[in-house]
């Protein structure tokens, strides 16, 4: 008849190693407060950010540790990412925006960029909102998240109010 073993002697949960292939665990990626934002940075070694899976489980890790910035190395992104055809962008950016959780491409697009006329009008506007943001570097990065810092958010009461509409009853 096989021993069970003591409880005492069970391996702790937190030393278990990350399972290889997964785009990475809370403990594989560093948060930091910046600019009075919680931002997580994925690790640049990794398996390619292809799916919206991969997005969710980024979101789901961001969420744990009270993240509202990812920031994600062009090296994480698989290439298909960056041919919009694929609508991989696409998929996983809508991701992040259902859940109010930027996101920042860190890192030298140019290439990319320079190789499709859509995908440099969709970085140009992508980078004039709040969601999603594509830097060079992590300079960019910290002016970019000053500037959203001391940029008024409208608080819920100054919302206008919805427009009269027909009553359901």
């Amino acid at each position: 008849m096989a021993e069970i073993p003591d409880a005492s002697e069970a391996p702790d949960a937190s030393q278990a190693p990350e399972a290889p292939g997964t785009p990475g665990t809370p403990a594989a990626h560093g948060t930091a407060e910046t600019a009075d934002r919680t931002v997580m940075r994925v690790p640049a070694d990794g398996a390619p950010i292809r799916e919206e899976r991969d997005a969710t489980d980024l979101i789901g890790e961001a969420f744990g540790c009270g993240a509202t910035w990812v920031v994600l190395p062009v090296a994480r992104l698989h290439q298909d990412f960056f041919r919009l055809g694929t609508r991989v962008a696409g998929g996983i950016v809508q991701k992040f925006v259902n859940y109010r959780i930027g996101l920042v491409v860190l890192g030298d697009i140019a290439h990319h960029v320079a190789a499709s006329d859509a995908l440099r009008d969709f970085v140009r506007e992508s980078n004039r909102g709040r969601q999603l943001w594509f830097l060079a570097d992590e300079a960019e990065l910290a002016d970019r998240l000053a500037g959203v810092a001391e940029s008024a958010i409208r608080e819920p009461s100054a919302c206008p109010a919805p427009a009269p509409g027909p009553r359901w009853s």
